[in-house]
């Protein structure tokens, strides 16, 4: 069952229209706040900083003047807001969701399509709270994922590596899959980035696993041999940069 949170949002798109269309389903939806509205990306990201209470959503645009909404992307830090899309335009969506946005809205909206993704949202924010992340110190890092009523305590060290799908991530160890209805970005953004790296849009690995790396495949040792996971082009030369330096 959803839980009901208050959650604070801004709008930022050049087009009036529609933000008086989002703003009047903000007001209609309850559990939404409205922190503030902008014309520009370039507006919001340089006063987004100094707005007084957290940010837990945004309504961004993509097509705007000066800096694009994938620019705004690119632009803010981890442990960013969710996102949803509201665009007149389907072609950048691939795109938006290399950035884990949480949907894709075409414009024109309507208040039902809207409250599909605000919902999606929320549900985030419920399944989050299945999550506690502890690292006292770096021989004891760990995470504990609810697993039915209980939680399951995870060492770092045992986790090999991650998998999305669709909206679930599988976490795989020596002994075990655990299938969650998590994001890959927000998992990501809780794992110590020592350890782990990402080599491709749906794979985290545990570099303490790696037992090599063949073409544009890492290999991973497993209790039952040998996984091959693709780099993808995008992230292949972060990941042999970082791999020198731990090897030097």
């Amino acid at each position: 069952m959803i839980k009901f949170y208050n959650m604070n949002c801004i709008i930022i798109d050049d087009d009036k229209l529609s933000r008086k269309v989002i703003e009047e389903y903000v007001k209609k939806t309850d559990f939404l706040n409205l922190l503030n509205i902008y014309s520009s990306a370039v507006e919001a990201i340089n006063s987004i900083k100094s707005i007084e209470y957290p940010v837990h959503l945004i309504f961004l645009d993509i097509e705007m003047p000066d800096m694009t909404g994938l620019d705004f992307l690119e632009s803010i830090p981890n442990q960013s807001p969710q996102i949803v899309i509201i665009s007149a335009k389907e072609k950048y969506a691939l795109k938006a969701f290399e950035y884990d946005v949480t949907d894709y809205l075409l414009k024109p909206v309507n208040y039902a399509r809207f409250f599909k993704a605000v919902n999606k949202a929320l549900k985030r924010i419920d399944d989050f709270q299945n999550f506690y992340f502890n690292s006292n110190n770096s021989d004891n890092q760990e995470v504990y994922i609810k697993k039915n009523s209980a939680l399951v305590r995870l060492k770092y060290n045992d986790i090999l590596y991650i998998e999305a799908l669709e909206n679930y991530v599988i976490v795989n160890t020596f002994t075990e899959k655990l299938t969650i209805h998590f994001t890959m970005k927000a998992f990501e953004e809780k794992l110590p980035l020592k350890k782990f790296k990402r080599v491709h849009r749906s794979f985290i690995i545990n570099i303490n696993h790696i037992k090599g790396i063949e073409d544009n495949a890492v290999l991973i040792e497993q209790h039952d041999g040998v996984k091959s996971i693709p780099i993808g082009k995008s992230y292949k030369e972060k990941l042999m940069k970082d791999i020198n330096l731990i090897i030097r």
